[in-house]
């Protein structure tokens, strides 16, 4: 049993406490958090499992990393401190684990990471012999090998379009959907998750992955932004109250030139509520959904909703994300230690789980 830890428990680590209990080659060692209220608190408690799984939350990170666990499934943020993520997973590196996590944007393409965050990683590599994986569902799995093995269906291929739709209402974590999007915000405020260049940053690892998967050139990176105002006032379960005039939807490209022309496209569009932009796309059910369209012979269509935690839609996607992440384990734990990225890892089919009681 490869013994792993999980490091947070927010909306990605409840996740990942379960796809680690359900995985027939794991076992779950420990669970890291920051919350001295969580200290103490049993694993499935945490992860709302409704049984106690013997596992008691720590936040002594370095009694935890002197267990030398084989892997560490590192679902703390990394949005609005990067710095600090990378801090906490090249350390974990270094003491020997195989790390899997969503948090680093800049390394979900190895190859055309920055050096300021590819160099520490791979010194902490040659250093203690751990390997690092970073992935999710979008940026992540949505965007890079679901596309390219739809792709693999295709005669001939125009343009490549990724779409994450979504009604954000249900997503529990405010200080990204209204400081980072900018939901709620007066049209004034600039979010700066739609600053110029920051969408490449999150983004474009994909663009460059699929880019390279298809053998294709790139010219340039390029990225549209348009956002819409909520025409009245509307309440959600979560986050509260969204006024009337301020911003409630987003829609925004991260476009793949190629000889010319937007060939490769990630495109987000976003809403606090249905009623925000009505002539924007939609998902089928009003809830959210990720979508890859390929425009060429023949034209092909793929949605995929995912639900978790009472049917809500984005602790679906979390789920997914977290499943491509900790599915890989086991292969990580046999391959040689590096920084490896979607290309890289397969997605394979999901052996021993087919009936398994769900933790």
């Amino acid at each position: 049993m490869i013994s792993t830890v999980v490091w947070g428990t927010g909306n990605v680590g409840r996740a990942a406490i379960r796809a680690v209990e359900a995985h027939p080659a794991l076992k779950l060692a420990h669970v890291l958090v920051h919350d001295p209220g969580k200290v103490g608190r049993d694993a499935g408690d945490l992860a709302g499992i409704g049984r106690d799984l013997g596992v008691a939350a720590t936040d002594d990170i370095d009694a935890v990393l002197a267990a030398a666990p084989h892997a560490v499934v590192y679902a703390a943020s990394g949005d609005i401190r990067p710095d600090e993520a990378l801090t906490d997973v090249t350390r974990a590196v270094r003491a020997g684990a195989v790390v899997v996590t969503p948090a680093l944007y800049a390394l979900y393409d190895r190859r055309g990471a920055p050096p300021e965050f590819s160099e520490p990683v791979l010194a902490a590599v040659a250093d203690g012999g751990g390997s690092l994986f970073v992935s999710g569902v979008d940026p992540g799995w949505g965007n890079d090998v679901l596309p390219l093995l739809i792709s693999g269906l295709g005669s001939t291929i125009d343009v490549i379009r990724c779409q994450e739709i979504f009604d954000y209402s249900t997503y529990d974590q405010p200080d990204s959907v209204r400081h980072l999007i900018g939901m709620g915000h007066p049209m004034e405020y600039e979010p700066l998750m739609l600053a110029p260049t920051v969408p490449t940053m999150v983004w474009g690892g994909q663009i460059r992955l699929m880019a390279r998967a298809l053998g294709v050139e790139l010219d340039d990176i390029r990225e549209t932004t348009a956002r819409r105002p909520l025409e009245a006032t509307v309440s959600t379960r979560t986050m509260g109250e969204f006024e009337a005039g301020t911003q409630g939807a987003v829609r925004f490209e991260v476009q793949g030139i190629v000889e010319g022309e937007p060939r490769i496209v990630i495109e987000h569009i976003t809403r606090i509520h249905p009623s925000a932009a009505p002539d924007w796309p939609s998902p089928p059910d009003g809830a959210g959904a990720h979508r890859v369209i390929i425009e060429g012979r023949p034209r092909i269509e793929v949605t995929v909703e995912a639900t978790d935690e009472g049917e809500n839609r984005s602790a679906g996607g979390n789920a997914t994300a977290v499943g491509r992440l900790v599915n890989a384990i086991d292969w990580l734990v046999d391959a040689e230690p590096g920084l490896y990225d979607a290309l890289d890892v397969p997605l394979r089919p999901a052996a021993g789980r087919l009936g398994r009681k769900q933790p």
